[in-house]
């Protein structure tokens, strides 16, 4: 008798381990393909650098460093959550979650965006710095079709519904261009460039602006060249209208002093033959 108790309570145990098993292995199956996507899901408890949360049956991890700065998540609470990466554990599948991720914010746009869904307008490059901006640059197949003016939508409606889901991260919108000193300027928005120098083949640049945009361009903490620089892939250097005359000045100064040095080796080099010349002269007379 005891024996066919224990023989049943280990076929259970062994029956509910299988069920488990397969129960895991269906999770995988049916979020393997889906990284990359967003996901709407709950907050369902938050344990040690970590929330958990509920995709439907599956449960999903979202470190507490790829949630914004400025939120703080509560049990319950729904929300929107990029799956960056499905894999197996020996725990069992194990999804991560973020809102951090610049793919975050694409795929935010892809939703927003019927032009972006559409493939009619193209998110060419897109970064980000999470809670403070994002910048992405954009391009339209459709000559009738303004990129910019697609994202933004009418009186800003499409990119606020983006912006309030990032709870007031600002977010510029670029249009792509192969012009280097176009795509430069544009990208240091929202300061405005003077004028722009470019070495083509260091992918480096020299930026003037004006004195009161100084500040702007480069953003608090360099934050705004930083991912200026990112997204265009070029070296960028900003000064102001004031320095760039300074430095215009000296450079003035350095040729007028070499001129000017020049000019006193060529009157040395001249006079001794003069005097030659004179006492030749002076002889034949």
């Amino acid at each position: 008798e005891n024996f066919g108790r224990i023989a049943a309570q280990t076929a259970k145990q062994v029956l509910f381990q299988r069920v488990r098993e397969a129960e895991k292995e269906a999770i995988f199956e049916e979020y393997k393909d889906k990284a990359g996507q967003i996901v709407s899901g709950v907050v369902i408890r938050r344990e040690k650098g970590s929330y958990c949360v509920a995709l439907g049956r599956a449960e999903a991890t979202l470190p507490i460093k790829f949630t914004l700065p400025t939120e703080t998540l509560k049990r319950g609470e729904t929300i929107r959550t990029y799956i960056e990466e499905v894999k197996v554990t020996p725990r069992g599948p194990m999804i991560l979650l973020s809102r951090t991720h610049p793919n975050f914010v694409a795929e935010l746009f892809k939703m927003e965006i019927p032009e972006i869904y559409e493939d009619m307008v193209i998110i060419k490059g897109i970064v980000r710095e999470a809670g403070d901006r994002t910048k992405l640059t954009v391009y339209s197949k459709n000559s009738m079709v303004d990129p910019v003016g697609a994202c933004v939508g009418m009186k800003g409606t499409r990119v606020q519904s983006i912006v309030r889901e990032l709870r007031g991260e600002r977010i510029d919108i670029i249009p792509w261009t192969d012009d280097p000193r176009t795509l430069i300027a544009k990208a240091l928005s929202p300061a405005s460039v003077e004028s722009i120098g470019v070495n083509e083949e260091e992918k480096s640049a020299l930026v003037v602006v004006n004195d009161q945009q100084l500040s702007i361009a480069i953003g608090k903490k360099g934050q705004n060249v930083r991912l200026a620089m990112k997204l265009t892939g070029w070296d960028i250097d900003i000064i102001s209208e004031t320095e760039y005359n300074r430095m215009r000045k000296g450079e003035i100064e350095t040729q007028l002093e070499e001129l000017q040095k020049e000019s006193e080796i060529n009157e040395a080099d001249t006079t001794p033959a003069q005097e030659d010349q004179a006492s030749e002269d002076e002889q034949q007379e």
